[in-house]
């Protein structure tokens, strides 16, 4: 396992996936570690690809069997986690590492990882902005808006304990700072 890791973290519609796909594109030798979810799927996602899918009863089950580096259970019945064999796997292919976590993942896999980890929070602009973005993606009930911008306002809390803090509030400028962050950090 000799690649680095890089962490993304940010509250949901701070625009973490948009930058992450970005990074992918470019020549970094990334790796992108697909978490387990048991939520159902959005729109278009695709087991394996976004996220694995599964139950909360598999969840719970791959949690008794100590088959994740870190997971959450962030609402009830609703686990996100980072399992073990998907971080093997992809370490030992010699890529660098890239999460898209939520912001306990984020501190959980530094703390891990230590030093070869470069932990990054993304953050919009406002609140409120936040809420415009989650509103046009079209994805949400208003009820699960609500309850992303009230998680949302706590997760704000934790961007102190990241190595980097990205404000997107400009696209085309937040990703140069993200490409600039991420050659450094890799290069060193």
């Amino acid at each position: 396992m000799s690649g680095k890791v890089i962490i993304f973290s940010a509250p949901s519609g701070s625009g973490k996936s948009t930058l992450i796909q970005h990074l992918l594109q470019q020549n970094f030798n990334l790796g992108f570690s697909v978490s387990a979810t048991s939520r159902a799927p959005r729109g278009e996602e695709k087991d394996g690809v976004e996220y694995f899918f599964l139950t909360p009863e598999v969840f719970r089950q791959k949690i008794a069997n100590d088959e994740f580096i870190e997971f959450e259970e962030v609402y009830p019945d609703k686990f996100y986690g980072t399992l073990k064999s998907e971080v093997e796997r992809c370490l030992s292919e010699g890529k660098n590492l890239i999460f898209d976590v939520d912001v306990v993942g984020g501190v959980n896999i530094k703390k891990y990882f230590g030093n070869r980890a470069l932990a990054v929070f993304v953050q919009p602009p406002s609140v409120e902005e936040l809420r415009k973005r989650l509103h046009g993606r079209g994805t949400d009930a208003p009820e699960v808006i609500e309850q992303r911008i009230n998680k949302a306002e706590w997760e704000l809390e934790f961007a102190p304990k990241f190595d980097v803090v990205i404000i997107n509030d400009q696209l085309e400028e937040a990703i140069a700072k993200t490409e600039e962050t991420i050659g450094k950090f890799l290069s060193a």
